[in-house]
């Protein structure tokens, strides 16, 4: 196997590249590759599906909460942009301006969306009259275009895909807990689909979604220490829609604002994915957001009876509701192993002369390497089990490596040091002056605070950077 190996292109180790190990693991696995528009990629089949996976994972989740999709236009009027000071304000760097129909100049510009709530406002601004009206509860899925300088697959790009959930609601009470209720849909969908922990919490004050009144976040430990912003859920409190003029006639017939909400959730959860589990042989994928599950390599596959029974096995795992394909491809054993542990595959079957004339087959899993013997007469239900621990396992591995990167400061030359020598996340106190954050954020060469801990008693009352009284405790990273 190991002259095999040679003959796949080599991964550069994380330990020595990390950069370059992603951009290996991105292209050997073809989950993406770059288009003739700069900044914006081509999502391929093998990356495409793991989007899927996470989209009915997600749909699932958000129509138990009673979420209706919808789709609206791509372009976005300069005039309905501008409603919202601060949201204008927010996105304006980003931009991207259609200006011509065809050879005609336009009127008026238009945007093509960054996101969507000024469209979403207009159309409710038309169409809500009644507390009967409400709530609306909606999500589409999209894509959206921020014209960003630096880019990188999955992690940032022009164009990317997501699903961006807006809500409205007769009351303050009922649109917090919408934005608190996402919240959780998203760290149950991290947690128990992606196989990735996280921190969460509220972003400061500064970091809000321009617009927000408050912004929730999910943020998940990468393996070279550096946290990703990997969710979000904002209140808009009734900013939004008092700028676009939605009222509503309550039962009393009493003109009424309404409070607003929105969630996104996006393509960049797949570089999360690759970064957190993947090693220096490739991908690896957690088994419910694996495209494929299993993959069954026939072992001396010109001998008689060998294929006929590894399709037939296929078929049975398939009957069974497994995800499973075939490499019946007349390159050698060695070599598919190697193919298969670049895409992810959660696990492989051999199964060969030896294993048939034994009954059994051999299941491998991805993430460890081990290697299980398992009957012909129960692999349909053992495979079943074998997926689930390894789904678990990559969990705990993970929130292992969390638990043991995350440190603490209680003074700014400690913080320093800290960055220095370990990767990872600090806890440390803070007074909430951005420009106490900027200080911190040059002497560390670029840590800043990644959300708010308001659920743990401080470890200082003092701020981190200027000793004043502090008034959050946060936890303080580099990011993507």
């Amino acid at each position: 196997m190991a002259k095999d190996k040679k003959m796949v292109k080599a991964i550069t180790s994380r330990d020595v590249d990390f950069a370059q190990w992603y951009t290996d693991v991105v292209r050997e696995a073809k989950l993406c590759d770059y288009s003739s528009v700069k900044g914006c990629l081509n999502y391929l089949p093998n990356g495409y599906a793991i989007w899927e996976m996470i989209q009915a994972d997600l749909d699932r989740r958000f129509k138990e909460t009673g979420v209706e999709n919808v789709y609206l236009p791509t372009l976005i009027p300069e005039s309905l942009l501008q409603k919202e000071a601060d949201h204008i304000d927010g996105f304006a760097p980003e931009v991207a301006w259609v200006t011509h129909g065809g050879m005609e100049r336009l009127q008026e510009r238009l945007c093509i969306r960054p996101t969507s709530e000024t469209l979403f406002c207009d159309l409710w601004a038309r169409t809500v009259q009644s507390y009967r009206d409400l709530p609306k509860v909606w999500n589409q899925w999209n894509s959206v275009l921020r014209w960003e300088k630096t880019t990188r697959p999955f992690l940032r790009s022009r164009e990317f895909l997501w699903q961006e959930g807006h809500t409205i609601h007769a009351t303050y009470e009922e649109a917090e807990e919408r934005t608190l209720q996402m919240l959780k849909v998203y760290q149950d969908c991290y947690r128990e689909t992606m196989a990735i922990p996280f921190v969460s919490g509220r972003k400061a004050e500064h970091e809000k979604f321009a617009g927000a009144q408050d912004t929730y976040t999910i943020e998940a430990l990468m393996y070279d220490g550096k946290a990703l912003q990997s969710a979000t859920s904002h209140f808009f409190g009734s900013g939004f829609p008092d700028a676009f003029g939605i009222k509503y006639v309550d039962k009393n017939n009493e003109l009424q604002s309404v409070y607003e909400t929105s969630w996104g959730w996006s393509t960049r959860s797949i570089g999360g994915l690759i970064m957190v589990h993947s090693d220096d042989d490739g991908l690896v994928l957690p088994p419910r957001v694996a495209p494929t599950e299993v993959m069954i390599i026939p072992i001396a596959q010109h001998k008689e009876g060998v294929l006929d029974r590894a399709y037939d096995l296929m078929a049975e795992l398939k009957k069974a509701g497994y995800r499973v394909k075939i490499d019946a491809s007349e390159k050698s054993p060695g070599w598919k192993f190697s193919e298969q542990e670049i895409l992810g595959i959660p696990t492989r079957i051999e199964i060969g002369p030896k294993d048939i004339e034994n009954n059994q087959v051999v299941v491998v899993r991805r993430d460890n390497r081990e290697k299980i013997v398992v009957s012909l007469d129960e692999i349909a239900t053992k495979l079943r089990d074998i997926l689930e621990t390894m789904q678990q396992d990559m969990y705990n591995k993970a929130k292992d490596f969390l638990e043991s990167h995350i440190y603490e400061a209680r003074t700014l030359d400690e913080m320093v040091e800290k960055f220095k020598t370990d990767r990872g996340l600090i806890k440390a106190c803070w007074c909430g002056d951005e420009e106490c954050e900027g200080e911190v954020k040059y002497n560390t060469g670029g840590a800043a605070t990644r959300c708010l801990i308001e659920d743990e008693e401080m470890i200082s009352d003092k701020c981190i950077y200027c000793g004043k009284p502090a008034k959050h405790m946060a936890y303080w990273g580099k990011a993507y």
